[in-house]
């Protein structure tokens, strides 16, 4: 298993992870175009310029099997505090249960403290009791409640 900063290349496999997914589908995202969008391009050359952000895959064999999202944030509470906040994190529905989701957030953390972040952050779906299960046996709490509006 390797770690790594995303690819131009991976995106597809990416997008096919994100889509891999209950709520996603229910969502409208469940189905990946045969062919990436301006859209999508523009966020991931945003992402991949971004020092403050990384897009995350694991790669076995070859192949994209997890990603995640994170982005290092700059904050004045908790005495200029950086903090982490982690998104999208997806493991493929035929690696589930594996280690992997594991794995992946521990190189995850390891890039906050190695930036020397005092915080690590994530929303879930409310849905996803599977994911807040997995989430607490990593030591995260459900401090906070979360709010999204669309725009």
């Amino acid at each position: 298993m390797r770690f790594r900063a995303a690819a131009r290349s991976d995106v597809p496999a990416v997008l096919q992870l994100l889509a891999d997914d209950d709520i996603s589908r229910a969502r409208g995202f469940g189905v990946v175009p045969e062919e990436v969008d301006a859209a999508t391009w523009a966020a991931f050359e945003a992402i991949d310029a971004d020092p403050h952000n990384e897009l995350i895959v694991a790669e076995e064999d070859g192949e994209v099997v997890a990603t995640c999202q994170l982005t290092f944030i700059p904050g004045l509470s908790r005495g200029g505090a950086w903090r982490m906040t982690i998104e999208a994190v997806r493991v493929g529905s035929d690696r589930r249960g594996g280690g992997i989701g594991r794995k992946l957030m521990a190189y995850a953390l390891g890039l906050a403290r190695d930036r020397g972040c005092r915080i690590a952050q994530l929303t879930t779906d409310k849905r996803r009791t599977d994911a807040h299960r997995f989430y607490e046996s990593l030591g995260f709490t459900a401090s906070h409640e979360g709010m999204k509006l669309p725009l």
